[in-house]
């Protein structure tokens, strides 16, 4: 655990704030964990909460920076995000973009969660658009955006239906747990950035926009997995957890391995990865079904954003698709 950019807070059970992060870091550290059992894993914290207008994140990137730069990771996981239109203005938002010019510049992989609200920019405060957004970190070119789908699969473990889209936004059973939010993959055009060239081949989906997200993984609530806890107190609690806050630490793991495969940094990736998606790798399994499109309430009233469908090939819902990480992690080191 480090803490690069000042001495955090001690722990208060009672700060709902910090009961919240703790519960983020604790699932982001345990789903890296699994995928990647024997990879070193580093807690960067800070001692600033992010705002809805974007307060914290320079301290998130001078932090991410500080990793970088002393060369600390290989992988970079992060579950933290607003809306693109939350910042101050373009500008301010491109201010916190260097140090992933630096991860680049030092082959470091970093990737971002698209969010857990499909299309919208609802946000846990209750504040939200009118209209389709996409959330950054996810929607920067130089970051890989993870969206979220959902596993079909019985007792045993075994697949029953292929992945699907996550969308939990009308399930009664996950707002019983997690509460009454548009719980779903998140994904759509960047109002910030052009299309970078990687998405080249598939203009026709995201135009001359950058489309989100890039990959996908396992966040469906519905279909939660089991996360232990003990930042509350012995001897801890077993708990439901999900997300693309899941996903993402799942795909740092597969890439961490694919890494070491390689026996060397992998670093920027998207290009890898929207290649071996034209060349129909089998490490990329498409995703077909589903969709973004999410319901909330706004001022008493129920709204609902409209969002994308998943298709053949890229969509905005799972980007290029999900992983079969037996295929893909050879792949993704042969092309790298």
């Amino acid at each position: 655990m480090l803490q690069p950019v000042g001495k955090v807070p001690p722990f208060d059970p009672n700060n709902p704030v910090m009961v919240a992060k703790a519960g983020e870091t604790t699932g982001d550290v345990e789903f890296a964990h699994e995928i990647a059992p024997g990879a070193d894993i580093l807690v960067a914290e800070t001692p600033v909460a992010e705002t809805a207008a974007g307060g914290g994140f320079p301290e998130y990137m001078a932090a991410e920076d500080y990793v970088i730069r002393h060369c600390l990771g290989d992988v970079i996981s992060q579950s933290f995000s607003l809306p693109e239109q939350n910042f101050p203005g373009r500008a301010a938002l491109l201010r916190l973009r260097y140090a992933y010019r630096d991860a680049r510049r030092h082959h470091v992989t970093v990737l971002a969660a698209s969010n857990d609200f499909g299309a919208a920019g609802v946000t846990p405060a209750g504040t939200g658009y009118l209209h389709p957004v996409v959330w950054w970190p996810a929607s920067d070119p130089l970051v890989t955006g993870v969206g979220g789908t959902r596993l079909h699969l019985n007792a045993a473990g075994d697949r029953t239906s292929p992945d699907t889209a996550w969308n939990d936004s009308r399930n009664t059973a996950v707002a019983k747990v997690f509460g009454a939010l548009p719980w779903a993959g998140g994904g759509g055009l960047s109002a910030i950035f052009t299309r970078p060239a990687y998405q080249d081949p598939v203009r026709g989906v995201t135009g001359n926009r950058r489309g989100v997200p890039d990959v996908a993984m396992s966040g469906s609530l519905s279909g939660a997995v089991a996360v232990f806890e003990s930042f509350t107190g012995a001897p801890g609690v077993w708990g439901p957890g999900g997300g693309t806050s899941a996903a993402t630490p799942e795909f740092a793991g597969i890439v961490a391995v694919a890494d070491q495969y390689a026996h060397k940094k992998l670093g920027f990736i998207n290009p890898a990865l929207y290649r071996l998606e034209q060349e129909h790798a089998p490490g990329i399994v498409d995703v077909t079904k589903g969709s973004n499109t999410v319901s909330f309430t706004q001022g008493g009233k129920t709204i609902t954003i409209k969002g994308y469908r998943a298709r053949p090939g890229y969509d905005l819902v799972t980007g290029v698709g999900t992983i079969n990480a037996a295929w893909f992690v050879p792949e993704l080191a042969g092309a790298g």
